[in-house]
């Protein structure tokens, strides 16, 4: 293959990609799944807050301070990732 081919097949290979990124990007998702998206990620949160609390507490016998404590980490931390994709959505 000549380096002119080769040129000629590149570019045409990147016009192709472009053009399939440029129809990615028009597509956006639909209310609901980015309703749910949000909503998966701040239950998420705060389960895996509430678990590791418990199993703090379990460990060193303080209940209930550290399933608390954990719980609103994790409630601060949803909420903190709530806002961030939402501001990516927004994008």
């Amino acid at each position: 293959m000549s380096k002119n081919q080769f040129k000629t097949r590149l570019e045409i290979a990147k016009k192709k990609l472009s053009k399939k990124d440029n129809g990615n990007k028009n597509q956006s998702s639909s209310p609901i799944g980015s309703a749910f998206k949000l909503s998966t990620e701040l239950v998420s949160a705060v389960a895996v807050g509430t678990i590791i609390g418990f199993i703090l507490d379990n460990t060193f016998g303080t209940k209930p301070w550290l399933i608390l404590i954990f719980f609103f980490v994790g409630v601060i931390a949803g909420i903190t990732n709530v806002i961030r994709s939402a501001k990516n959505m927004q994008k």
